[in-house]
């Protein structure tokens, strides 16, 4: 006798992992799986390169990366007649770029609004009457898709259960923002866990120029809370929750893992040039310095009180 469909409690929608599931450094994943699939059933999904972890009704699944492999991936999953997501609640946790001005690497951005960056027009800055001006050009007839608010009622109810956590950062870390920023006052405070807007972009990008694009879109959508963090699915996810009439559960976490402008003098080609190997997960990265495993840590710290809470039912 068949046992599905297999009811899911929580849903965990980390976009990558450091390497395998069972290595000791860990992405997005590792810890989520730890805690709460180890030792559970999996399943393979047709249209879904990763499989379904589930265990005691909890369930995670790596996306990928970008708008695509996450809203593919979250579809394949959400219309598999053996599960039942009718009273799941999703938490979609990951790392991101933290604004420049208004947050540190080490911070945790609880998300109320997600914006697409690629919705509205883009120039090159170089085409532009005015160099220093904005190079984003809204387009209204893409308003009602670039932007979307999560439930506000359950945003604030997470709030009050996170907003006293704090987060780790390290030494390294912290010398390198005092470099950076000048020892601006912004640039040495602790680690903390902050509201705001997520910016998409399939495209990962850096620099102030860029930066003034995503505050403008997030004023011209007129999101909750400002843009605060870069990153690359989670327009997409809450997208396809709304198609499926399942946003209002949806809870979006981003933990920094460096920030939206260069670090410490370094250039585009010194780390995107073609045969460059530098990324955020390496020893030498002047991008993320020595902050993307404590990251880590902290996107759970955050991600398991949020869960915790789900599974006793404070979210319902």
């Amino acid at each position: 006798m068949s046992n599905f469909p297999i009811s899911i409690r929580v849903l965990i929608l980390p976009k990558f992992e450091a390497g395998q599931l069972t290595d000791d450094e860990p992405g997005e994943a590792k810890y989520y799986y730890d805690r709460y699939c180890r030792g559970g059933e999996r399943y393979q999904l047709q249209g879904c390169p990763e499989p379904l972890y589930v265990k005691d009704g909890i369930a995670l699944i790596v996306t990928g990366m970008g708008k695509v492999n996450a809203a593919a991936t979250l579809s394949c999953v959400l219309t598999d007649p053996r599960f039942d997501f009718s009273k799941t609640f999703f938490l979609s946790p990951g790392c991101g770029g933290a604004a420049a001005q208004r947050c540190v690497m080490g911070d945790v951005i609880l998300v109320t609004s997600t914006l697409d960056f690629e919705f509205g027009h883009t120039v090159d800055a170089r085409e532009l009457q005015d160099p220093e001006g904005l190079s984003w050009f809204p387009d209204p007839s893409m308003d009602p898709f670039a932007s979307i608010r999560l439930n506000e009622d359950l945003t604030e109810r997470i709030w009050n259960l996170v907003r006293t956590i704090r987060p780790v950062t390290t030494p390294k870390t912290r010398a390198a923002m005092a470099r950076t920023f000048a020892k601006a006052p912004w640039a040495m405070r602790d680690p903390m866990v902050l509201k705001g807007t997520a910016a998409t972009s399939d495209n990962y990008w850096k620099g102030p120029h860029l930066q003034k694009n995503a505050e403008r879109m997030a004023e011209h959508y007129r999101c909750p809370d400002p843009y605060m963090i870069s990153e690359m699915e989670d327009h997409a996810v809450a997208a396809v929750l709304q198609r499926f009439h399942l946003l209002d559960r949806l809870a979006i976490i981003r933990g920094a893992t460096n920030m939206d402008v260069f670090m410490d003098g370094s250039t585009a080609e010194q780390h995107w040039e073609i045969g460059k190997h530098e990324t955020i997960v390496s020893e030498e990265s002047r991008e993320a310095v020595d902050i993307f495993f404590p990251a880590m840590k902290n996107i759970f710290s955050v991600g398991k009180v949020i869960i915790d809470a789900a599974l006793e039912g404070k979210m319902d």
